[in-house]
């Protein structure tokens, strides 16, 4: 299943793609929240997908938001993909580097990245999403974690280079600013995708390609990922892990380049979707 939400802002509603069309579930469902999945929301929807009850459609112009509600929180794992560390001079982590960033940054897949006031360095990434399923605390293995997961998304966790590494202190002022969080298009349920540690991901600024990677180059999977995680925090049913980026990112490129108004983002994870989102300053 390939779960959207649309609507304005803070107006979003709950949808599908079925069989390539836009339907709407907002009279069956609240939202694509903490409560839905929480509570056996996609076998619930499974059912109602299976007895064939009319859906309908959602208009064509209609926004596309975030494919989930405003998670609880937004969890990210540093220097994740071996390319990527090497790219930026760093040693492979022997263990997963987390930092969070705020969930108001969440937005839709074709919002506009906003370029904060001051800044100089703002910087792409285009990673794979996690949307954890159900409540996930001190987890016994690796391969149980993969029952804790709805599903995968593409995240797009847009960065400024100096307010993270040049202001002191940690990374999440540099990570936290408005819109630094397009997800989408839509959370594709785990069932519908093959192997996730093996899919093709791009980006592209202004129609040059930047990034284009593979989550197979991974040093913590998914599964790593999400049982490491519950050893130290509940993960909530809802939340988002942003799981690293592939080489490409500006900061990483001889002489760094970063976004400036004006500059398109496209980018894409195979069997995922794809995002655009246009750079304006705030």
């Amino acid at each position: 299943m390939k779960l959207l939400r649309f609507g304005n802002p803070g107006e979003e509603k709950p949808g599908i793609l079925l069989n390539g069309k836009r339907k709407d579930l907002s009279h069956h469902f609240t939202d694509w929240n903490r409560s839905f999945f929480q509570n056996d929301g996609l076998k619930k929807l499974e059912t109602l997908l299976k007895s064939g009850t009319t859906l309908p459609d959602i208009s064509d112009n209609a926004r596309l938001g975030s494919c989930i509600a405003r998670p609880g929180k937004v969890i990210c794992i540093g220097l994740n993909y071996s390319d990527h560390a090497k790219e930026s001079g760093m040693a492979i982590p022997q263990e997963p580097i987390v930092f969070q960033k705020g969930s108001n940054t969440v937005v839709g897949p074709y919002d506009h990245i906003l370029i904060p006031r001051g800044s100089e360095k703002t910087d792409w990434e285009v990673e794979l999403g996690i949307v954890i399923g159900k409540d996930a605390r001190y987890l016994s293995s690796i391969e149980e974690a993969e029952d804790y997961i709805a599903g995968y998304c593409i995240s797009n966790d847009v960065s400024e280079r100096a307010f993270q590494l040049e202001k002191g202190g940690q990374w999440t002022k540099g990570k936290s600013c408005d819109h630094f969080n397009p997800l989408g298009p839509w959370l594709v349920t785990k069932d519908e995708i093959e192997d996730v540690h093996n899919l093709p991901m791009t980006l592209s600024v202004n129609g040059q390609q930047m990034q284009n990677g593979s989550s197979r180059t991974m040093i913590f999977n998914c599964f790593h990922v999400v049982h490491y995680l519950s050893q130290f925090m509940t993960l909530e049913a809802g939340d988002l892990i942003s799981t690293g980026t592939p080489p490409g990112v500006g900061m990483g490129m001889k002489p760094p380049q970063y976004l400036k108004e004006g500059d398109v983002v496209e980018l894409s994870i195979e069997g995922l979707g794809s995002q655009r989102q246009v750079c304006v300053n705030a």
